[in-house]
């Protein structure tokens, strides 16, 4: 059996839109879940999402804990070894209070894959197999968040292409949520049900390509 961590945000935590961080999908019908439906019994999938995470960033207002850098290594130790990391973040580093270009975002994302490959949680102290997923979108329309993410909508949609070149340039996988999903409606950047269904499965076939669960 093989090891996946899913590492991301409240779009990996389940959040429900328009709700709040006590509101969340079930554990099958969150991506991860539909995940484990997909790749079982092969796989072994490890959900390690928070609403509010970001890649490096410690939060002023929500604390440290926000950063994914400072949970990455200690879960990575936690769980190892681990076949595959999956990266769905980027999101909430758009918010003002962050001030950041999606160029910027992406380059957390390549300390957080720098990070990865120095601990070398995988089999045998080796490197895993590293998976980055842009997230879908922000719609235009994201209601009572608009003070805290001013600014970010046109930047959301670069990110697909910035986390590209990413991981591109550091040789590991990359998937682009938004050819499959968009964001729900109800709040403009979380996931629906349905999205998390599709979502899911749409990974669960890029593990496959990589060659491992065929």
């Amino acid at each position: 059996m093989k090891t996946v961590l899913c590492f991301g945000d409240s779009n990996t935590h389940g959040q429900v839109p328009g709700g709040t961080p006590l509101d969340r999908f079930g554990p099958d019908e969150r991506w991860p879940g539909v995940l484990r439906k997909q790749l079982k019994p092969d796989w072994y999938v490890l959900e390690e999402g928070l609403s509010g995470r970001t890649t490096v960033h410690k939060d002023p207002i929500e604390g440290d804990i926000k950063s994914g850098r400072l949970y990455l290594r200690p879960c990575l130790m936690s769980h190892a070894p681990i076949d595959l990391v999956i990266l769905m973040l980027g999101t909430n580093d758009l918010k003002a209070r962050f001030n950041q270009p999606a160029t910027e975002v992406a380059m957390g994302i390549g300390c957080l894959i720098h990070d990865i490959r120095e601990l070398n949680p995988g089999p045998g102290g080796h490197c895993p197999e590293i998976l980055v997923v842009a997230p879908p979108p922000m719609r235009d329309d994201i209601g009572e968040w608009e003070g805290i993410f001013s600014g970010a909508q046109p930047k959301s949609h670069q990110l697909s292409h910035e986390f590209e070149l990413i991981a591109d340039s550091l040789e590991v996988h990359f998937f682009d949520a938004g050819t499959v999903i968009a964001s729900d409606p109800a709040d403009g950047f979380h996931l629906s049900r349905d999205a998390h269904d599709i979502l899911g499965k749409a990974i669960a076939q890029e593990v496959i390509n990589i060659g491992w669960a065929g």
